[in-house]
């Protein structure tokens, strides 16, 4: 096996018993070895060797533990292998806390969006949705699947409109807001700006279908507001 190799004690003697492991051999002679030294395969012939024993180990794990957090994108890898999925649509908190590098805040948001009927329709969605950088959506997109519970079709690209600050003018004819909604929406961000989706549409009373069309569309730069719109940099601003 390689070197550092992880097996614990206990799961190599489950995988020994059950034949999916060999059992340690007795070092080669010297009389075996090439002009006196020990041959040893390279690093990637034994990655590849030990691979079945890292898929038998994480399948044992997850058997005892189906809970079991992910902690490298090779584990998550490994689990999409084994057929393991997460959908994205009607996962749990605790399906999400499983993604190594998810954080509590992300995972509040997509639960708050999933609890108003908001769907996505795919990686791009997610990712633009918690903001996520290329390396953290290549570990997660193995395990993610994207189920669409309806009729709806997924949403073209546009550009983004920031909902803190935009006019109400540019507000109607980019997302298409009725006035009566507009005058709630610039009323409520006089109060506090909108956190994001899930916030603004817990506070304008939004259907799914609406806030799904918003995604990637809307950027929430956080601005303090006067009497006539925002007007200074926003002091609570995250």
């Amino acid at each position: 096996m390689a070197k550092g190799h992880w097996l614990d004690p206990l799961a190599r003697s489950l995988l020994q018993a059950t034949g999916r492991l060999s059992r340690p051999a007795a070092p080669p002679s010297q009389a075996g070895s090439q002009n006196g030294r020990e041959a040893k395969a390279s690093p990637t012939e034994a990655s590849g060797a030990d691979e079945p024993i890292e898929l038998d180990l994480l399948a044992l794990k997850l058997q005892q533990n189906p809970a079991l957090p992910l902690k490298t994108a090779d584990e998550v890898r490994r689990a999409a292998s084994l057929g393991w999925r997460l959908d994205v649509n009607r996962a749990t908190a605790a399906d999400w806390s499983r993604l190594p590098g998810c954080r509590p805040e992300q995972i509040d948001l997509l639960l708050r969006l999933q609890a108003g009927g908001v769907q996505l329709s795919g990686p791009e969605d997610l990712q633009r949705l918690l903001d996520l950088d290329p390396i953290t959506l290549a570990t997660w997109l193995p395990l993610l699947s994207f189920q669409w519970y309806g009729d709806l079709s997924p949403r073209p690209d546009a550009a983004r409109i920031a909902i803190n600050h935009a006019a109400a003018e540019a507000l109607a004819s980019q997302l298409g807001l009725e006035p009566a909604r507009i005058e709630r929406l610039l009323r409520e961000r006089r109060r506090s700006p909108f956190l994001d989706l899930a916030d603004l549409q817990q506070r304008l009373q939004l259907p799914p279908s609406v806030v799904e069309a918003w995604i990637g569309k809307v950027s929430f730069e956080a601005r303090r507001t006067g009497p006539d719109g925002p007007t200074l940099p926003w002091a609570g601003q995250r």
